[in-house]
């Protein structure tokens, strides 16, 4: 039965009781109305609302399970479909909100796709430029300097020499930046040296000890994953020196059955509640591009753990 003739119907049933009551019950109405007899009515009146609004609300109560399901669905986790419960028109409904969903989630993987390769070549190019053209041009001032302080007399001479450290700790910075934008170690000697690299300068600049467990024997990966795992992780270690207040952090890398697992976990304050702010939706975002699933924990003063699988045999986005 549609929804149209189900509502018609307890309608129906509602509008027939109340003549039914009127036809064989021993009611009057007088003219003028005597009290008794309006009390009697509105009495009745009420109990038709009554009746006809717990009758309505049963025969809607499908869609109000479908609206509150449809509020549950997130993007960023693909694969949610809705169950097809019921028939007629409200298994059409659902039949049709799950196509939806999953055109919208092909449509946003192939868009996400688009801008988090135009943004990577936008870090490559920048990078580029920073290490030819600052880098360079830092390197031939420090030269300079370094020639000039060894001419000069004092004081002369420690002047330059303090304008040559201020110099080299930044062209320091420079580099540092350069291999935040694109990491050369991950194109030249692959993911778990470049995880190394990144675990190791954390390290060092964010005061955090970092523990690392990487498999001897973990697959290959394509560039584009190796690319997406080194970034999960990148991000997970930001999060956890600047917000989480941790001191220690563990960084895995493992294979498990058909997939590799990227975890980081780190001992800082939880919330109780993994919030997603932009950082945690950049990397849902990211572990769309290659299929992967990302999982987010958080437990008060337990810390926050960021778990990126990705199966061996994905599907393409």
């Amino acid at each position: 039965m549609s929804l149209f003739w189900r509502i018609f119907a307890l309608n129906a049933v509602v509008l027939g009781g109340a003549t039914a009551l009127l036809l064989w019950a021993p009611v009057t109405v007088s003219v003028p109305v005597l009290l008794t007899e309006a009390v009697i009515l509105v009495g009745g009146l009420v109990v038709m609302l009554v009746a006809n609004a717990a009758l309505l609300r049963i025969g809607l109560a499908p869609l109000d399970r479908l609206t509150r399901l449809m509020t549950t669905v997130d993007l960023l986790r693909p694969g949610q479909r809705l169950p097809e419960h019921g028939h007629g028109e409200t298994a059409e409904l659902i039949r049709t909100f799950n196509a939806m969903l999953g055109r919208l989630e092909h449509e946003r993987a192939t868009s996400s796709a688009r801008i988090l390769l135009a943004q990577e070549a936008e870090r490559r190019r920048i990078a580029q430029e920073l290490h030819d053209e600052v880098g360079q041009t830092m390197t031939a001032v420090l030269l300079s300097l370094k020639r000039a302080a060894d001419e000069a007399e004092e004081p002369l001479r420690g002047e330059l020499q303090q304008a040559q450290e201020i110099t080299r700790g930044s062209l320091d910075e420079v580099r540092r930046l350069v291999r935040r934008l694109r990491p050369g170690v991950l194109d030249d000697l692959g993911l778990v040296s470049a995880l190394t690299s990144l675990t190791t300068e954390f390290a060092t600049h964010a005061g955090l000890r970092v523990l690392r467990r990487f498999d001897a024997d973990l697959p290959a990966l394509d560039s584009e994953t190796e690319l997406v795992l080194y970034r999960v992780a990148q991000e997970a270690l930001t999060n956890a020196a600047r917000h989480a207040e941790a001191g220690q952090v563990e960084v895995s890398l493992n294979r498990t059955g058909e997939a590799v697992v990227l975890a980081v976990a780190d001992d800082g304050r939880g919330t109780g509640v993994a919030r997603e702010g932009a950082g945690i939706r950049g990397m849902r975002e990211r572990a769309l591009l290659i299929g992967a699933t990302l999982d987010v924990t958080s437990q008060p003063q337990a810390g926050m753990q960021v778990r990126l699988t990705v199966p061996l045999l994905r599907k393409q986005p």
